[in-house]
This record gives C-alpha cells, sequence and structure tokens, in this order.
C-alpha cells in the first residue's frame, strides 16, 4: 500500500462515520474514523454475503455508502451490547 491509498481510506472512514454518526449519533474526528474503518469491513461483508452490489457511478461514492451502512450497523449493535 501507498500513501496515496491509505489516504484515500482514512478519508472515506472519516466520511463514512460521519454519515453514520448523522443517522445513530455520536461524534469526533477520531470516532468517525474507527467506525467508518470497522464500518467498512462490516458493511462489504454485509453486502457480499448478501449478494448486493451497488453501482452508484463512481467506485469511491459506493465505498463511502457500503462503509457507512457497516458503521451504522456496528454502532447499533455496540450499543445493543453495552
Amino acid at each position: 500500500m501507498d500513501a496515496k491509498s491509505i489516504l484515500i481510506w482514512i478519508a472515506i472512514g472519516i466520511l463514512a462515520g460521519w454519515l453514520a454518526s448523522i443517522v445513530v449519533g455520536g461524534g469526533g474526528l477520531i470516532r468517525y474514523l474507527i467506525t467508518g474503518l470497522i464500518g467498512a469491513f462490516v458493511g462489504g461483508f454485509i453486502f457480499k454475503v448478501a449478494g448486493i452490489n451497488l453501482n452508484l457511478g463512481n467506485a469511491y461514492v459506493n465505498e463511502i455508502v457500503v462503509a457507512a451502512i457497516g458503521a451504522i450497523v456496528v454502532v447499533l449493535i455496540a450499543r445493543l451490547l453495552a
């Protein structure tokens, strides 16, 4: 992985975490990043298992939406367990 790829992952994680915080609440840049990155893995897994393939016209937009949905799922599960 090069620096550009890492920065893109960080940006996607922050955006996804921010979008998830709009839906389920929460805040803070570090929290956005952590929930967004974890959400990217969870969302990717959920979409792959469900056989859903998003095509929103841009690969980065697809990744942000999948990561945001995964982050929402992660936050909701964490709240249920807490």
